[in-house]
């Protein structure tokens, strides 16, 4: 059980003045919620079903909701949680309250890696942002998902999903076809004379998390929106920060192995032509592994918890064994950004966990190494035995990739916002 204590000891501060105020869904292990409140949002209620991640909420930054309560009055506050199914959460009391409604969609109906039933999967909870979105009309919303939404197979329903958020007051009727419902969404987006407040202007990316920085191959996609009287139709994603051109432009001039100070036996240069060399683009480079394990204060190698657990100063840092290699499961190579990290419900497959070592033997990633690739801090505690912790890592939203779309969404809704610096 965690305690007020434990809270206490790691609750982040943000250091940007309070903005505006969130609703948090689908909260998982706090990557965007954690992003959105170092953004300057905050958080008046937070929403998560499983009970391993609202105990890592708990033991970081979160509270139980007490409606009777006075809670979340500053941004550095703790984040009300409430522990349970979103279908039972009246949002009502929250309207005119809330600047944005952010969350990672559950992934499972549309991953490459499940079962692919999509809208006919009682997990889609798509319908549940929507009903969130007419009882608090926010000004704006942050929506995050697997990159299989945009399957060819899913792509009517993917359409469906953004006319429904341009146009959410247009509620489904019980027992109505989705199909029926984006027919009559598509006639009503048609009208010019509606209330603008309850239209949306939605826009869509698809995004690779290690052109930001994260240093991870992880594709996903946001839906962003604003409420039409805002007049940010058109908005656009962040321009990429970190190109892979510059990540191999450094290995073959031999910057990026005297920056690690890798030995010259354990070096390669990648083939690239003169013209890919002088073309690349004058940005970072794109984030490795190594990069991740050896950033300030550089991680080391895992000790064995019931061996030297004293001597472990990071959390969750400890080895486990039996990591093999054979088709289809290759490791991480330590020069190049990891590969996804996946929540793994009915086993990761791939390798995306293991990682090669420079002297070529092979491990088992860590909580910790897999949580700094996932851009958590260090003192982020993970609730929950080993294959928890790295559901709930795989779940996330790396908290980089989060603070480049939190901060673009802060920054477009300022001039819509009073400040609450003095508050």
């Amino acid at each position: 059980m965690f305690t007020k204590a434990a809270i206490q000891t790691t609750l982040p501060v943000s250091s940007q003045p309070e903005l505006g105020t969130s609703i948090e869904l689908f909260t998982g292990g706090g990557g965007l919620a954690l992003a959105m409140h170092d953004a300057g949002f905050r958080h008046l209620i937070a929403v998560e079903s499983d009970r391993r991640a609202c105990a890592t909420l708990r033991a970081n930054v979160a509270e139980p909701f007490d409606p009777g309560s006075r809670q979340a009055q500053a941004l550095n506050s703790y984040w009300p949680l409430i522990e349970g199914d979103i279908h039972e959460v009246d949002f009502t009391r929250w309207r005119g309250e809330v600047d944005v409604v952010a969350g990672g969609v559950p992934c499972q109906p549309w991953s490459l890696g499940g079962a692919h039933k999509g809208y006919d999967d009682k997990r889609n909870l798509w319908p549940e942002l929507f009903r969130v979105v007419r009882e608090t009309r926010p000004r704006a919303v942050v929506a995050e998902n697997v990159k299989g939404l945009l399957r060819p197979s899913f792509k009517p329903y993917y359409d469906y999903i953004l006319n429904e958020l341009r146009a959410p007051f247009e509620k489904r009727i019980e027992g109505e076809d989705w199909r029926d419902h984006d027919k009559r969404l598509r006639e009503a987006l048609a009208k010019d004379n509606v209330d603008p407040t309850e239209r949306y202007d939605v826009e869509p990316f698809l995004v690779n998390a290690a052109d930001y920085g994260v240093p991870q191959i992880r594709w996903r996609v946001f839906v962003v929106a604003f409420r039409r009287d805002l007049g940010l139709k058109g908005w656009q994603f962040p321009a990429t920060t970190h190109s892979e051109s510059a990540l191999l432009r450094a290995q073959v001039n031999g910057e990026y192995w005297d920056e690690h100070k890798v030995f010259k036996k354990n070096r390669y240069t990648p083939e690239l032509s003169a013209q890919v060399l002088e073309e690349a683009e004058n940005i970072p480079r794109w984030r490795t592994l190594r990069d991740a394990l050896t950033k300030q204060p550089e991680l080391g190698e895992p000790v064995y918890e019931k061996i030297e657990h004293e001597e472990n100063r990071f959390l969750h840092h400890y080895a486990w064994p039996g990591a093999r290699e054979y088709p289809g499961h290759t490791p991480n190579l330590l020069d190049r950004p990891a590969k996804t990290i996946k929540a793994g419900v009915h086993g990761v497959p791939g390798g995306e966990t293991v990682l090669r070592k420079p002297d070529g033997s092979i491990r088992y990633m860590t909580v910790r190494e897999a949580a700094r690739v996932m851009t958590f801090p260090d003192n982020w505690e993970i609730a929950g035995p080993r294959g928890e912790k790295m559901r709930q890592l795989g779940n996330a939203v790396p908290v980089e990739l989060g603070h480049v779309a939190a901060n673009a969404v802060a920054e477009s809704l300022k001039p819509h916002l009073r400040s609450r610096a003095a508050s």
